[in-house]
């Protein structure tokens, strides 16, 4: 049962990715005005926001694909599981800061939720070595 909750929540994770996804090439807004990631602290300054919506939107897939197909491989036993899942979980914290605007405002909609997540994932699976799947 644990596997299941644990794999069902791992690929949720990689789900709300998408979100960021979608905002990034602005489908939609996770909030009215939000301008995640066009106003990245890294890269404004030096790339189009063409560019950077590209860039984040990208990079939001590749790190739900991660999360994803590691609560799969969590729900069925694989070996590469964990390896994928840390893989996935320090990749979106790559992704969250180099957005990231440098303000403190709406860090809710601008990812902190996925950092606190992706920082509990990491803590679990280096620190103290949970889950034993």
């Amino acid at each position: 049962m644990l596997r299941i909750a644990i794999g069902a929540f791992i690929i949720l994770h990689g789900i709300s990715h998408l979100l960021f996804f979608l905002q990034g090439m602005h489908i939609f807004e996770l909030k009215d005005g939000l301008l995640w990631p066009d106003t990245s602290w890294v890269f404004s300054s030096w790339m189009s926001v063409d560019a950077i919506r590209i860039l984040a939107s990208i990079s939001c897939v590749v790190a739900a694909a991660g999360f994803i197909l590691s609560g799969i491989g969590i729900l069925t036993s694989q070996d590469w599981w964990r390896a994928a899942i840390i893989v996935s979980a320090i990749l979106s914290l790559v992704i969250f800061f180099l957005f990231w605007d440098g303000s403190m405002q709406d860090l809710d909609a601008k990812g902190v939720n996925a950092v606190v997540i992706n920082s509990l994932i990491l803590a679990a699976l280096l620190i103290f070595n949970w889950p034993d799947l």
